[in-house]
């Protein structure tokens, strides 16, 4: 093939076709600009060349522009690897530390096992055995801690016995209060105990139903105690070697300052569950919305950074003595 021809095929082949899309691979000239740059096609610096130099010239340039291109490629196939790893190591990690999210309750977050000083770790041991214990009727000590409650509850009033109508009147369902304990265990009675002696304004406030505009249909008053119980344990993840929960975590942290936490814990609960009560003018068919309500409230103070005891709490002013 003649030199000539070689160039025509340059000019108005190879240049046109490398015009249409690739320019913006190069990066070396602007888009005003000619591509293979500086006129050499248009013969005013081509004087004192052979026609086979200037095939050459245009073959280096364009051996030149092909391999520019094919870098560019790879650094794009490169930049496309390195993404996949980054990304994939980042599933990877999520799948094992799974972040929290705005559509989960603090109940459902699962944090890594904490590490517990041996005083928590002492504390959250004796709470634990404290859960284990079923009520049972037949105990001498079980009974005495039941005519406890009565006398604290009512201190004028005679002791009924262990099955008696008398005992609807603090709100137990039936005439046997060793009924309704099921799973609440001995600690929810030890709750109703403490409460009584520490805060005994507010268990007689509570008890005979003192504050706000009432139902004509309350929340019997020693049966959703057990329920408080029972709910603190699941929500704090007790039943479990260490919590883990969001709100067990904390709660880990203000068993180190005192321990009888979980108490104080209980007595802070039934107030802010009759509060809600109030608020929502509940009836006794809503008890259960109620405490799920108590429960979402009390885990957010628990989230507070400025609580590091249970007498941080916002509902503990809620408490008299």
């Amino acid at each position: 093939m003649r030199p000539g021809a070689l160039r025509r095929r340059l000019d108005h082949g190879d240049v046109g076709r490398m015009s249409n899309g690739n320019y913006m691979m190069t990066g070396l000239h602007g888009l005003d600009e000619p591509l293979l740059g500086n006129r050499d096609y248009d013969g005013r610096h081509s004087e004192g060349k052979t026609p086979e130099c200037i095939w050459v010239e245009g073959q280096w340039k364009e051996h030149l522009h092909w391999a520019a291109l094919l870098f560019t490629n790879l650094i794009v196939q490169w930049a496309q690897w390195i993404a996949n790893i980054v990304l994939g190591s980042v599933s990877f990690i999520a799948r094992i530390l799974p972040l929290p999210s705005n559509t989960q309750s603090g109940s459902n977050w699962k944090l890594l096992e904490p590490a517990l000083n041996p005083l928590q770790e002492a504390r959250l041991r004796s709470l634990q055995q404290r859960l284990g214990i079923p009520y049972d009727g037949s105990r001498l000590e079980h009974q005495e801690a039941l005519k406890q409650l009565w006398k604290l509850a009512y201190p004028d009033r005679e002791l009924p016995s262990l099955k008696s109508e008398l005992w609807k009147d603090m709100g137990w369902q039936g005439p046997d209060p060793s009924t309704d304990f099921r799973g609440g265990g001995f600690i929810s009675l030890e709750n109703l105990i403490f409460f009584a002696k520490k805060y005994p304004q507010s268990f007689q406030r509570l008890l005979h139903k003192q504050d706000g505009n009432r139902s004509e249909w309350e929340y019997p008053f020693a049966v959703a105690g057990i329920n408080i119980s029972f709910m603190l344990v699941q929500m704090l993840d007790l039943q479990s070697g260490k919590p883990s929960s969001r709100a067990g975590r904390r709660f880990l942290e203000l068993l180190a300052e005192d321990e009888m936490a979980f108490d104080d814990l209980y007595c802070v609960t039934f107030q802010m569950m009759d509060a809600q009560w109030l608020v929502k003018r509940a009836s006794y068919m809503e008890f259960n919305e109620i405490l799920k309500s108590t429960r979402t409230r009390l885990e957010h103070e628990l989230s507070l950074e400025s609580v590091s005891r249970v007498k941080d709490l916002p509902a503990y002013s809620l408490l008299k003595r």
